[in-house]
């Protein structure tokens, strides 16, 4: 049954989003894996889209908070207001309380901004005046950045970046797509009468049926391989944590459910490897993100145990 869920939204989200069946299976494993996304790229090849996309297909209650240089963390928590009737002050919950957040362009905020989703993000609740508030479960964040070369661009700081289970970049469609796109119907009208394909209980059942898929001891050999190998290697300005080891194993976990797999392979590990690790890690020297190039010649560099 959880397979079939995974392949019900594959399938609508092909219909709408053209050419880009492998970028949604990973958004879809993100998901799955119970992680926060993030959407890299220049503006108007389908982020927004994306987004909300997957939370009309679930049916899950979605906030956009659009992130400019002068959006302040009350605009995202909340604000505590007095109210005269009962002579005390009432807390008003801001967008971050709902089940999907889409943080449109996070890095044109600042970085004092950017903080404001930490403890969301990790935690799934927030403080406010000295109260600590569960968010709504699920509670998913897909953020979407600018290219960092872009002006008006604030770098999100590697304890943020860090939260993030997997980072994606769509790119333009191939001409095909592209061209289906300019003769085919607005996606936005599609959109606004897409109706959700499973229910938000039926997600919380694919994460459970992902925590249960099987992960050999040889495999997990392979994981451990390919971490150590960014801890060791010249390329790199440090390595891997033990906490983006764990999100490889979620996310490869649900990348082989979506295959219709009781069980990971390599090929899985594989398949999400360079999303986890390439917003992780920087470069020797300069302090850049790792590019595609260096995270695939260290794949190449690691035998399948």
């Amino acid at each position: 049954m959880p397979q079939i869920h995974a392949s019900r939204l594959l399938d609508a989200a092909n219909r709408i989003i053209l050419g880009k069946a492998q970028n949604l299976r990973l958004a879809l494993s993100c998901l799955i894996a119970g992680g926060h996304l993030l959407i890299e790229d220049v503006p108007g090849v389908g982020k927004t889209t994306l987004a909300h996309l997957l939370a009309r297909l679930i049916g899950l209650q979605f906030q956009r908070i659009q992130f400019t240089s002068d959006l302040l963390p009350a605009d995202i928590i909340g604000v505590s207001i007095f109210d005269r009737e009962s002579a005390a002050f009432r807390f008003h919950p801001g967008p971050v309380f709902a089940q999907l957040i889409l943080a449109d362009e996070i890095n044109r905020a600042t970085p004092k901004t950017q903080s404001a989703l930490l403890e969301a993000m990790e935690e799934r609740q927030v403080t406010a005046d000295g109260e600590t508030m569960p968010l709504p479960a699920p509670f998913f964040v897909i953020a979407t950045q600018n290219p960092t070369h872009q002006i008006g661009t604030f770098p999100l700081p590697e304890s943020q970046l860090d939260r993030f289970l997997m980072r994606i970049r769509i790119g333009y469609p191939d001409r095909e797509a592209e061209r289906a796109l300019l003769m085919g119907e607005d996606r936005r009208e599609l959109l606004q009468r897409q109706e959700p394909v499973i229910r938000p209980e039926d997600l919380v059942a694919l994460q459970r049926a992902a925590a249960a898929v099987t992960v050999s001891d040889r495999l997990v050999d392979y994981v451990q391989a390919l971490i150590e190998s960014t801890r060791h290697s010249a390329d790199f300005a440090g390595g891997l944590s033990p906490r983006a080891g764990l999100a490889l194993l979620s996310a490869a976990r649900a990348w082989a459910l979506i295959e219709n797999r009781d069980h990971v392979l390599p090929e899985d590990v594989q398949a999400v490897f360079p999303h986890i690790a390439g917003h992780r890690l920087r470069l020797a020297g300069d302090g850049r993100s790792a590019p595609s190039e260096a995270i695939t010649r260290l794949m190449r560099a690691v035998a399948v145990v």
